[in-house]
């Protein structure tokens, strides 16, 4: 209703709006209905005069009153307060009416001023939005106003949602709901979604009394219930450009209507319409207690009464030829962090999902903002009663429906700083513990709780852009400063971070340099191999190998190479000051004679050549240029990089900026096989020369050989590295061939470890042995 009520010229609307702070406070209408003094009533949505033909005709229509069967139809008027429209309608001679009001003082007030004239009608102290009747109890339910007073802007649509389920739960069949309603957007958007499936809706006008003042109009929603599940489109009984209310209002209706109306015609069309649990219970997707293989749909999941939250699910029935399942149906809980990720959002994901649950039928539900305060535990009692519901025939019917969760494998967190950047938007730097690490690292540094130093980018819902070790030894540069630096409001930072208990401890921990927790920073680095002859050459010869990292990120991958290969020059290229910031304050990043960083925009940094943007050398080509940045939207399947450093004409500018002997490298991740189709067909589509080496991190051959068959028409050498689940999809362009063939690899391999100047041999083997199991695809 908002506060917006017709407009009169009493003076009475005027000390309604002022005592009326909260339209859903009960403590507020007790204290106005007595305020008012008994018998005082006053009708909001128009006289008697007004809304008699249109209720009357509604009302005779309804089937329990016809030619054979006289009897009054049973009437509900819920937030019934002080009106005289019950009067009126008993008058007219429908006498089976219950009113409710959850204040006692109007339902006091109104049975004493009832009880003579009308004996037969009801009056109870009632909550509409937990009734206290059975199911199926009413022929009709008049809403005058009443809808309207719990939709408060700023209480959001909970209130309503939960009354409407009310008043579809109390309805016969057959049966009618009569609102009376000023018919604002947010309020007719509710209406209209909750009255879809099984039920047919109209809307018509009310006449307005004549005035020179008109106030806003009274619009009557008319929904019937039917035993039926078919989609059928509202109607109404008006032309709304002949309305003569407010412009504003009447538009906003219209724009709904239509909007509704549209959504309902394009429905047998889309494979993503929302359903809500009534409409499924309803029979709108058939039988549910048959498996139907290969089904998705999303839905709705709140209960009428006893659930507490809301929820947004996908239930999906696996595919025919999957199996043996370990359940037959089971839920898995997504939580808010990773509710937008590819692997929970897509439908391509999410069948990954449900072949790696193994469960005949997944209920797949994602957390939102909603739910925060809530434990894992109240989610789990709130949501079991509505899963339930959802459960296929099962001949273990004792059988309970197990909980899964997507995890992160955390044991703890530390949030070390929080900061929101114009560019990349909310950035958490934070310290973690998991509950189980990598071998190599287990036996690189055996320690009972290995600390690792995280940069997650909260825009792509929690993606963790970096990752480091914290150790006492390795770089001398302190990640962790006791005394914390005010950052500078140009990046609008807000520091949240508080030290844990072992402070002590951090303060002397640094991030260690020498190891990469990244699979695909080691699967860079091994390429690398590609032209082990051309590096070895040059730093024999104490020439510099000019190396550019398109994204800093927390800069490990530039102070790993700085540090394992003297013989570079790196310039890292961020296009965001504050990344920069972040990579010294917290992981060590430093700049050098043989380290240079420029705050610039990529793309540009490429086209431009290096010798506009750096100084020191007069070199315009790269040896070695990586592009290892992030795209802001992750939704889109693909979470690196950006869309337009795949781009044909990008692609060809990097191939121009590469020296002879040079190596393109650019890291792209996505779980979805159609993502790296678009791309490898526009690579394939565009003229670029010399060859190609294409590295798949994924555990399928199959699809390099597929992929191999793309790019043999245009490039002239394919390679393929397979590792183990991984979604990473590294591809090195040469622009001229390898330096090895085939089977000089191991002989390259060793030449690229002797480059390598680690302190731990476990990691220059590990980067080794990816490097052996490059091969060319024919």
């Amino acid at each position: 209703m908002g506060k917006k009520k017709q407009q009169s010229s009493k003076s009475q609307t005027e000390d309604l709006i002022s005592s009326l702070e909260d339209f859903t406070s009960k403590e507020n209408w007790d204290k106005f209905y007595t305020s008012r003094g008994t018998g005082d009533s006053f009708e909001w949505y128009g006289e008697w005069t007004q809304l008699r033909n249109s209720l009357i005709t509604v009302l005779k229509q309804v089937p329990s009153i016809s030619d054979e069967s006289p009897a009054s139809p049973q009437i509900l008027v819920p937030g019934c307060g002080n009106s005289r429209l019950s009067e009126h309608l008993y008058d007219a001679g429908f006498h089976a009416i219950t009113n409710i009001d959850f204040s006692k003082v109007v339902v006091s007030d109104m049975l004493r001023r009832n009880v003579r004239d009308r004996p037969i009608m009801k009056w109870r102290i009632m909550d509409m939005t937990k009734m206290q009747f059975e199911d199926e109890t009413f022929d009709v339910v008049v809403d005058k106003g009443g809808l309207d007073a719990l939709m408060e802007p700023e209480l959001g649509p909970a209130l309503g949602n939960q009354y409407l389920l009310e008043v579809k739960r109390v309805l016969k069949s057959g049966g009618k709901f009569v609102c009376l309603t000023l018919a604002e957007s947010h309020v007719v958007a509710l209406l209209f979604s909750k009255f879809r499936f099984g039920w047919k809706m109209s809307v018509h006008d009310i006449p307005q009394q004549k005035s020179n003042k008109p106030g806003l109009q009274t619009f009557m929603v008319v929904a019937e219930k039917e035993n039926s599940t078919v989609l059928n489109q509202i109607t109404s009984s008006f032309e709304h450009l002949s309305l003569s209310s407010s412009g504003n209002q009447v538009t906003g209706l219209h724009a709904a209507f239509e909007n509704e109306n549209h959504f309902r015609r394009e429905f047998s069309n889309s494979s993503d319409i929302q359903y809500s649990l009534e409409d499924i219970k309803l029979g709108v997707k058939g039988d549910l207690t048959k498996l139907q293989p290969g089904q998705r749909f999303q839905l709705t999941l709140c209960g009428q009464r006893d659930s507490i939250y809301s929820y947004k699910a996908v239930l999906l029935d696996s595919q025919e030829d999957s199996g043996p399942f370990s359940y037959h149906c089971g839920v898995f809980i997504v939580p808010k962090t990773r509710a937008h990720e590819w692997l929970f959002s897509s439908e391509e994901g999410q069948w990954m999902v449900v072949e790696s649950s193994k469960a005949a039928r997944l209920i797949m539900v994602l957390l939102d903002t909603s739910h925060s305060n809530a434990s894992m535990e109240e989610i789990q009692k709130d949501l079991s009663p509505l899963v339930q519901q959802l459960a296929p025939e099962n001949d273990d019917s004792g059988a309970q429906i197990p909980f899964m969760m997507a995890s992160d494998g955390i044991k703890h967190r530390s949030i070390i700083q929080e900061v929101t950047s114009s560019l990349t938007g909310p950035i958490i730097v934070e310290d973690v513990i998991y509950e189980d690490v990598d071998d190599t690292v287990s036996k690189l540094l055996p320690s009972k709780d290995l600390i690792f130093r995280r940069l997650v980018f909260q825009r792509a819902e929690n993606l963790v852009q970096s990752e480091a070790l914290l150790t006492t030894e390795g770089s001398s540069h302190k990640t962790t400063e006791t005394v914390k630096k005010k950052s500078s409001s140009s990046s609008k930072t807000k520091r949240k971070g508080a030290q844990s208990q072992n402070d002590e401890l951090k303060n002397q921990l640094n991030v260690y340099h020498g190891y990469l927790a990244s699979s695909y920073h080691t699967g860079i680095i091994s390429g690398f191999m590609l032209i082990s002859s051309y590096l070895e050459s040059m730093a024999s010869s104490g020439k510099m190998v000019q190396a550019a990292v398109i994204g800093l990120g927390a800069g490990l991958l530039p102070m790993f190479l700085h540090g394992c290969m003297p013989f570079l020059h790196i310039v890292a290229v961020e296009l965001d000051s504050v990344m920069l910031n972040l990579a010294k304050d917290h992981f060590g990043f430093v700049e050098g004679s043989r380290m240079e960083v420029q705050i610039a925009d990529g793309i540009q940094f490429v086209k431009q050549g290096r010798n506009s943007l750096t100084t020191g050398s007069n070199s315009t080509k790269f040896d070695i240029l990586i592009i290892d940045v992030d795209s802001s939207d992750s939704s889109s399947g693909m979470t690196c990089p950006a869309a337009d450093f795949v781009e044909q004409s990008f692609l060809q500018t990097a191939l121009d900026s590469l020296s002879e002997q040079g190596l393109f490298v650019v890291n792209l991740v996505t779980r979805s096989a159609a993502i790296k189709d678009s791309i490898v067909s526009r690579m394939k589509e565009g003229s670029l020369p010399g060859c190609i080496v294409l590295f798949l991190l994924k555990n399928v051959l199959s699809e390099c050989l597929m992929y191999s068959y793309e790019f043999q028409e245009v490039f002239c050498h394919l390679f393929c590295l397979q590792l183990e689940e991984d979604v990473n999809l590294v591809l090195f362009g040469l622009r001229s061939k390898p330096c090895s063939t085939e089977d000089d690899f191991p002989e390259a391999a060793v030449q690229l470890q002797k480059l390598l100047k680690l302190k731990h041999p476990e990691i220059s083997q590990s980067i080794v042995d990816s490097s052996k199991k490059i091969r060319l695809l024919k």
